[in-house]
């Protein structure tokens, strides 16, 4: 099988990682916006701001961004951006961060609101450069072509189509991880989200290589067997492996779903995911036996007497390991209403990336995924 692989943005990853910031930020203009998580403690940002200055760029930093932040927060930034005369985005944060900088940098040149970018406008002139420095780790969208986030209008999730140009860069220092929940959740997000990457309709021999190699190390935090401590020199190698297998693969429905459930309750969406996590895993055993296998070699080096038992272990791992690290296996306590979360279900299931689980999406298996977890 030829392969044909051209990667794009630059990406670094490490321990004081940031401190190139300057240099890769100078190679697009003189000034920047810097689009930060309000979350941030001020030492983080201004040691951001004194990096980007001794580099000889000067740095416009707004730090309003919250978890509750709406979308159209990117319409101030964009505003703030072209009044200073910023030739480029920097997004310093957390995953809502991301999205809201990500928005930003396409939506400046253009002159569009945050609704006419949901609704789908075309692009018509070229994005500005946009660096992303995560503070929480990378996700399934991070490299795509494509991203979701939430439609204030509706609470439902919509899909953003990204320009090819967008990411100049990615900046991942391990330093800067900030798990503002229970660490052990980010990890089973991310290994949840490999896994179902893993298995999607649209693997290959290159994400699969990558993928297994991130599962093995989401496995390895897994087993360390604790909710605090985690490394995160290995989280940030799993992440980023992970990151491009899905951009090489597909993000699947569980990713999809998880969001949904988020934009509609106040639940963090790496408790989501992991709510998720059974309910998907039982249907990727039966769509992809022989992969769901493999992942259960990431936990024991047991020989199982057959494919099937073996994948089955899978499950019996992963629920064990839930428990071991006190991580939800459900919703239920949160008491949320099935009719809240119909809707936004439906409309997750709707997007286009969906169609690559491997495992048959309806509207009535995603109802019962529902029924199962809240």
């Amino acid at each position: 099988m030829d392969i044909s692989f051209k990667f794009d943005p630059e990406i670094l990853i490490g321990s004081d990682t940031l401190s190139m910031a300057g240099t890769i930020a100078s190679r697009h203009g003189s000034r920047v916006m810097v689009a930060a998580d309000h979350g941030l403690d001020a030492l983080s940002i201004n040691r951001l701001k004194e990096i980007l200055e001794d580099s000889g760029l000067e740095a416009i930093i707004f730090d309003g961004i919250e978890d509750s932040s709406s979308v159209e927060m990117a319409e101030n930034i964009v505003e703030l951006s072209r009044a200073a005369h910023c030739d480029a985005i920097i997004g310093f944060g957390g995953f809502k961060t991301q999205i809201i900088a990500r928005m930003a940098a396409i939506m400046a040149p253009m002159r569009i609101t945050a609704f006419e970018l949901l609704d789908g406008r075309s692009f018509q002139s070229k994005p500005f450069p946009f660096i992303s420095i995560p503070t929480e780790g990378m996700d399934a969208f991070s490299l795509t072509g494509f991203f979701i986030t939430i439609d204030p209008r509706s609470r439902l999730i919509k899909s953003i189509r990204s320009p090819n140009n967008l990411n100049a860069a990615v900046i991942i220092d391990s330093n800067l991880i900030n798990f503002r929940s229970n660490a052990a959740a980010f990890v089973l997000e991310g290994f949840f989200s490999a896994a179902e990457s893993y298995c999607s309709i649209r693997s290959n021999f290159f994400s699969d290589t990558l993928l297994e190699k991130a599962l093995n190390f989401y496995a390895k935090l897994l087993r360390s067997g604790t909710a605090n401590g985690i490394n995160t020199e290995v989280f940030v190698q799993a992440n980023f492996l992970s990151s491009v297998g899905s951009f090489a693969s597909s993000p699947g429905a569980g990713t999809a779903l998880s969001a949904a459930i988020n934009a509609r309750s106040s639940i963090a969406k790496p408790l989501c995911s992991a709510a998720l996590f059974n309910a998907i895993a039982e249907r990727l055993v039966s769509a992809r036996p022989e992969k769901m296998a493999r992942i259960a070699s990431f936990f024991s080096n047991t020989k199982a007497a057959s494919v099937a038992e073996a994948a089955a272990s899978a499950l019996e791992n992963i629920r064990r390991i839930m428990a071991a690290l006190n991580v939800p296996s459900n919703l239920k306590e949160y008491k949320i209403p099935l009719d809240r979360i119909t809707a936004a279900a439906e409309a997750a299931r709707s997007l286009d990336f969906v169609t690559n689980s491997p495992w048959t999406v309806s509207e009535e298996e995603v109802f019962k995924i529902l029924k199962e977890i809240l």
